[in-house]
């Protein structure tokens, strides 16, 4: 290989016990790097479970790096094209508007459709807490931020009395 060609990659989808995934993350890089593989990235894509990803430079590597890691299960057959994950990557990016007072609709789970103000909103562990509006008894409720799209801004209200 000459100073001018670029390393290929392979991306390789490895089936990890559900729940399990960044340790599985953990145990992969730390193999890699032991054993000096060429491990170029361990990706937990978000909202999905049961699968980690492995940028290699070969399925040797990948299955190097997997060997005798605790909840992984095995490298499927086929490596993965980037642009078949690539929209797992994009929500990182994105950018969270969701503020305290808020008024969302719940967009997933079993209170789908159902409309609730934002009690409370927790950055790291990416959650908010909110109350069903319709509900006789108001009872909090932890969801993750992208099972809620904001429908009403609280200081909105207060620009229209104004």
């Amino acid at each position: 290989m000459t100073e001018t060609d670029t390393p290929t990659s392979s991306i390789f989808a490895l089936r990890t016990t559900a729940n399990r995934e960044d340790q599985v993350v953990t145990f992969v890089a730390s193999n890699a790097e032991k054993k000096g593989l060429g491990i170029y990235a361990v990706i937990r894509p978000h909202g999905m479970r049961g699968y980690v990803f492995v940028e290699a430079a070969s399925r040797s590597d990948a299955e190097q790096a997997a060997y005798g890691v605790p909840y992984a299960k095995g490298i499927l057959p086929n490596h993965v094209e980037y642009k078949e994950i690539e929209h797992m990557l994009e929500q990182v990016k994105k950018e969270v508007n969701i503020r305290k007072n808020d008024i969302a609709e719940i967009i997933s789970g079993p209170f789908k459709r159902e409309k609730a103000k934002i009690v409370r909103v927790d950055t790291t562990k990416e959650e908010v807490i909110v109350e069903l509006l319709e509900a006789v008894v108001s009872i909090p409720i932890t969801l993750k931020m992208d099972a809620v799209r904001v429908i009403r801004r609280d200081d909105e209200e207060f620009d229209e009395m104004a």
